[in-house]
């Protein structure tokens, strides 16, 4: 643990074109929407809607409401650009 009182957590975001981790220390109790939001990783990804965010901690979707703890790695999911299935179905019949 980082301080009395403190978690050492990181928030995670990846687009195409960019990958950024930011490492911060939180006091105990923080939830994940919080952890976004004290990263400052929305005005870095001003597409990214607050409101509709999908959040995960390694790996494992959670409500932001999520409290915390410490090492945890919060995650921001995008939306999937194509439906993994249908895109399957194409390569298989030779579309692209």
């Amino acid at each position: 643990m980082a301080d009395e009182g403190l978690l050492r957590i990181e928030v995670v975001c990846a687009t195409p074109a960019e990958q950024v981790l930011i490492a911060l220390e939180v006091p105990c109790g923080t939830t994940a929407g919080v952890a976004v939001e004290r990263s400052g990783i929305l005005r870095r990804f001003p597409d990214l809607d607050p409101a509709r965010l999908e959040l995960g901690v390694f790996g494992r979707v959670v409500p932001a409401m999520t409290v915390l703890g410490d090492g945890d790695r919060v995650e921001i999911y995008r939306p999937l650009e194509a439906d993994p299935k249908q895109a399957r179905r194409r390569r298989a019949t030779g579309g692209v």
